[in-house]
């Protein structure tokens, strides 16, 4: 009797990889914002489209892993890192709304400030 091995499944990796570098864009566009002289805290914006890009590509790559589990059968394996994708996914989306709404407001308070 032949013994099965998993296979690998890569497509949830990545998924997993970018739905945990989603999650941290923000924090880290903050964390260099604070640290640099030359960078103000509302600089730290940038990071909201990268956030909310990658919390999308996370969720599809996680979406396309899946499929590749249901295809085999399960063999492919990685069906807890394609689930785990789509939550940093969905996390990384919300961080990115949230600090979206934030600047919005800020910059709303500028404008009813002069």
């Amino acid at each position: 009797m032949a013994v099965r091995t998993r296979g690998s499944n890569h497509r949830a990796s990545v998924a997993a990889l970018l739905g945990a570098v989603g999650v941290l864009a923000v924090p880290a566009a903050i964390v260099l914002a604070q640290r640099s002289k030359g960078v103000a805290l509302i600089d730290a914006a940038w990071g909201i489209p990268v956030a909310l890009g990658l919390g999308f590509l996370a969720i599809g790559a996680s979406n396309l892993a899946r499929v590749r589990v249901q295809r085999t059968v399960g063999r492919a394996g990685g069906e807890g890192r394609a689930r785990a994708a789509r939550i940093l996914g969905a996390v990384a989306i919300c961080i990115a709304v949230t600090a979206a709404i934030s600047v919005g407001f800020y910059e709303l308070l500028l404008h009813f400030e002069k």
